[in-house]
């Protein structure tokens, strides 16, 4: 087990949150405040917010809210349309079967190069300390607990990865599923298999097993995908 130093890593924010501790400056504060209304569906998909209406909701002048619009149409969470405000776009089965792509190829490359390296216990017990909380929210029938440990284990995998792209990249395709992941959240089976499949995951990686770590998750994310993609089919929820 690799047992270098891991203290000043910090945990991925939650979606939507400014990182922790940080002194923000106002376009930041804009752009937080403005995506964690659009990934908690406060701002519903498809919906129009004129730029002067945000400025006023946040207390704040324009500028600030066009620089954090401009960065949310970067990031692919709203379009920005004539006369200064934006859209909030819609998230469909096709692009979810595009985000899941991503992710499968993106996540499983950085649990390899964990695998190749290996966990500090600092590591493993961060990566641990998610499953159980996995867990413990299934125990408790909270599924909106279990999905906040669920990313919190995924985002952690790519944070230790040692790439900060690849981290990058990942994020920004989480935030753009997140909100189908939420508003399906009630419509999936159970998920017991998915905890299982982390607690696996993370044993390959202890053991430096590079070839069951990556197509363990590998498989996890292909199915969760399908599942994903299969729900939206079958609800007739051709986006969100």
């Amino acid at each position: 087990m690799n047992s270098r130093d891991t203290s000043s890593r910090s945990m991925p924010a939650s979606r939507g949150e400014g990182p922790p501790g940080d002194k923000l400056s106002l376009p930041e504060k804009a752009y937080y405040e403005i995506k964690r209304r659009i990934l908690d569906n406060e701002f519903s998909s498809g919906s129009f917010r004129l730029e002067k209406e945000l400025a006023e909701l946040l207390d704040m002048s324009r500028t600030p809210v066009r620089e954090a619009m401009i960065r949310l149409a970067n990031e692919g969470l709203v379009e920005i349309r004539p006369r200064h405000g934006m859209r909030v776009l819609p998230v469909s089965a096709e692009d979810m079967v595009e985000i899941y792509d991503v992710l499968t190829a993106l996540e499983t490359q950085a649990v390899e190069l964990l695998a190749r390296r290996g966990l500090s216990d600092q590591e493993l017990g961060q990566l641990m300390d998610s499953v159980d909380e996995m867990d413990d929210a299934l125990a408790d029938d909270d599924l909106t607990r279990w999905a906040a440990a669920d990313e919190r284990f995924h985002l952690l995998l790519v944070e230790l990865c040692g790439n900060r792209r690849i981290a990058t990249i990942v994020n920004t395709y989480w935030d753009q599923s997140h909100r189908v992941r939420m508003l399906t959240l009630g419509l999936r089976p159970r998920p017991t298999s998915s905890n299982n499949d982390h607690r696996a995951v993370v044993q390959a990686i202890q053991n430096g097993d590079v070839i069951a770590a990556r197509d363990h998750h590998r498989e996890h994310r292909v199915n969760s995908g399908r599942m994903l993609v299969e729900l939206l089919d079958k609800y007739g929820l051709s986006s969100i």
